[in-house]
């Protein structure tokens, strides 16, 4: 028998992706109670859900979605005791993570999905400290800004029951995102890694003095950039080789790319690097409002998840 939908979430940890969660939750139409020990955690929490509703408003809100369905509380155990799924968001580091969770599992349902929305802890590690029930304890790994970009990443640690990733995954399509499933932990999980694997370039060919800042930036947001918010890596192959597909485009280009892959390097990140990156944003953006460009960012990515979900032939 399939297990009730989920009405009641617990969002612990209220800093940049905390209160991500929680509008997104409350503009699905949940009852979110939030928790986070910090004084004047509730009123920066409570002012970033009214800065982000009208972007959730533009994506669309669930029957009965309203930021009156908030409650918050400083104390955690208070805030999981009735919950049907905790959203973790909480410092980056083992030694909060693991006492935290030790916290959520003793204060939380048999049931309860443990999600911790960390990028660079593992969940082996997050869920060591539980003694109870170990083996609802995963990552549900969200995208900045978490309340827009769908993505979710699962990641099951070596105690974590199948069933718990299968109840997460289906929570968070029940709510809207896509998740995937990762079938082993590593260091930035998935996307992070992909990401970071540009970063390499780009902060090599920086070093190197082969282009700028601010041409790499153009290079990725005005070419394969565009093409990447509506297809992936290996379908934008595919689709390169014509009618031969995936398998003539390696034909042709798999060697000379082998080439290249050969040719990269990892950059030390020295202080010259790092003042060269950080002062070729600055010149880049000298003469943007960044607040502006924020918010025409999230308008144009409301539009094209819009655009997106309209779309019949994308995978």
């Amino acid at each position: 028998m399939d297990a009730p939908p989920i009405t009641r979430v617990a969002t612990v940890g209220t800093g940049v992706i905390g209160a991500s969660w929680t509008s997104y939750f409350l503009a699905r139409g949940l009852d979110v109670v939030a928790a986070d020990p910090d004084p004047g955690a509730e009123d920066r929490l409570r002012a970033d859900v009214e800065a982000q509703w009208p972007a959730l408003e533009r994506l669309g809100l669930a029957r009965g979605a309203s930021p009156d369905r908030l409650a918050f509380t400083a104390d955690v155990e208070e805030a999981v005791e009735q919950a049907q799924f905790v959203q973790e968001s909480g410092p980056e580091r083992e030694a909060v993570k693991q006492p935290l969770f030790a916290a959520l599992d003793a204060a939380t349902g048999p049931e309860v999905v443990l999600a911790s929305s960390s990028s660079g802890l593992l969940p082996t590690t997050i869920q060591a400290a539980c003694e109870r029930r170990p083996q609802r304890v995963l990552v549900g790994h969200p995208f900045h800004p978490a309340h827009l970009v769908p993505l979710v990443e699962v990641v099951g640690g070596d105690r974590t029951d199948e069933a718990a990733i299968e109840r997460a995954i289906a929570f968070y399509a029940q709510v809207g995102k896509r998740p995937i499933r990762l079938r082993a932990e590593l260091p930035g999980h998935l996307a992070n890694r992909l990401q970071a694997a540009l970063w390499r370039e780009a902060y090599s060919l920086v070093d190197r003095g082969v282009a700028t800042v601010a041409d790499i930036d153009t290079a990725i947001a005005h070419g394969p950039g565009l093409r990447w918010a509506l297809l992936g890596p290996f379908v934008l192959q595919h689709l390169s080789g014509g009618p031969g597909g995936l398998a003539h485009t390696l034909e042709h280009l798999g060697p000379p790319m082998e080439d290249w892959w050969q040719a990269m390097t990892t950059p030390p990140l020295t202080p010259e690097l790092t003042a060269a990156a950080v002062s070729g944003v600055e010149d880049e953006l000298a003469s943007v409002d960044q607040d502006a460009m924020v918010a025409e960012r999230d308008a144009l990515l409301i539009d094209l998840l819009a655009a997106k979900a309209a779309a019949e032939h994308l995978p």
